[in-house]
């Protein structure tokens, strides 16, 4: 379907120059999408101009230059619009970067990509995480290290990066920089997104990524199952260190929070709504709301460091995400687990017995602060095979009914 383009102008009426004119203004339509261009620094008297022809009335010599000049304007912007018409990048942000001349310095991919990495530096602490804003610095580290090993340059033109460029770069982060499939896929998304910002701008007009299809792979959980988490709570430790890690760990196997939303939560996110506590917050991740109503466990755990942390205003006196993982380890073989625990695994925890305790999905994944309820959905895999785990197990102890039946 063709898009329809289209200018017009108008007089910023509020605003005289001193002469006394006003200043004509830009504004853009494609399609149903509208942008402003902002003054074309040509002035014209109020009395003078048309709001129904968008331009001077008269024939004098001022009125002939003003609307030459008008013209001229329509016919740049009509042939930027013309020439990228079929292209896929065709957008008002594109079209007005052309226009601005704002990145015509641009040849190679790597000053794009820092760009692109200054454009976010703003988002950071608001809109976007600090570790999602590192990631994006990783992989431009990650790229640049890949065309130095495939092609023994520091740069890559923007007209090169092709397909088999994308190619080549997925394979380098799987047998060289070593990450699993999800990893690489992240990287490859953090990737596309800066391509993508650079078809928007007009920088590259093709696709380097049309044929390639992203996906995630759907990886089991580790999590507890409900008497480990028993054991851990029943087990009391001298050392005030292990309890102190063994009580945040229980309290996030009841709440879902992760790691960085413990550290983070201060006691004004606990409100009371009807005579119950709730922890209304939101993921540091993802920015997405995560409510959680707090049952007995958590509340306790809660009240118990209370007068120890309450002027510091959090809620618990945290440590390092990795002293915290070492502490675990050492705290799984004291009570006889098996398993490589770390405080992640409370959040699956959380999310595995909430399901196979007949807790809806839509609200797992509200407590969990999820962004798609298909990542929800991978623990009731997780909990749909331990049932046919234990189902086969019962199966087993019911043989002399098989035999009964001939079966």
């Amino acid at each position: 379907m063709k898009t329809t383009f289209k200018v017009s102008y108008y007089l910023r009426s509020n605003y005289e120059n001193k002469e006394g004119k006003s200043p004509v203004m830009l504004r853009m339509y494609l399609g149903g999408e509208m942008a402003n261009l902002g003054s074309t620094k040509i002035f014209v008297d109020k009395s003078k101009w048309s709001n129904k022809t968008s331009r001077m009335i008269g024939r004098t010599a001022e009125a002939l230059s003003v609307n030459a000049s008008i013209d001229a304007l329509t016919t740049t912007l009509m042939q930027i619009y013309r020439k990228y018409e079929t292209s896929e990048s065709l957008s008002l942000d594109l079209i007005r970067s052309v226009f601005l001349g704002t990145d015509k310095e641009f040849t190679t991919f790597l000053p794009v990509f820092d760009k692109y990495i200054d454009s976010i530096t703003q988002q950071v602490g608001k809109t976007l995480t600090k570790g999602t804003f590192y990631k994006y610095k990783v992989v431009r580290q990650n790229f640049q290290s890949f065309l130095q090993a495939k092609y023994h340059r520091r740069d890559i033109g923007l007209s090169e990066l092709t397909s088999a460029v994308v190619q080549d770069f997925e394979l380098y982060l799987t047998s060289v920089v070593g990450g699993v499939h999800n990893t690489t896929t992240k990287k490859l998304r953090n990737l596309k997104t800066v391509v993508n910002y650079a078809r928007n701008r007009g920088l590259i007009m093709h696709d380097p990524f049309a044929n390639h299809k992203l996906h995630y792979e759907l990886v089991d959980r580790g999590y507890l199952t409900e008497e480990e988490v028993l054991r851990i709570m029943k087990k009391h430790f001298d050392i005030e260190r292990l309890e102190l890690v063994k009580n945040i760990f229980i309290f996030s196997c009841f709440t879902g929070l992760a790691y960085i939303d413990v550290y983070n939560l201060t006691y004004d996110k606990i409100v009371t709504v009807e005579d119950r506590k709730w922890l209304i917050t939101k993921r540091y991740k993802t920015s997405v709301d995560e409510n959680v109503m707090l049952l007995d466990i958590p509340l306790a755990i809660i009240r118990k460091y209370y007068d120890i942390n309450r002027k510091g205003g959090k809620v618990f006196p945290m440590m390092s995400n990795q002293r915290i993982n070492s502490y675990l380890k050492e705290i799984a073989d004291l009570c006889g687990i098996k398993k490589n625990l770390t405080f992640h695994m409370a959040r699956h925890t959380f999310a595995t017995m909430s399901i196979s305790k007949g807790v809806p999905m839509e609200s797992v994944s509200k407590m969990l602060g999820h962004t798609n309820i298909r990542i929800t959905q991978i623990y009731a895999r997780i909990t749909n095979k331990k049932v046919e785990h234990d189902m086969e197990q019962l199966a087993d102890k019911l043989g002399k009914f098989n035999k009964a039946m001939g079966i």
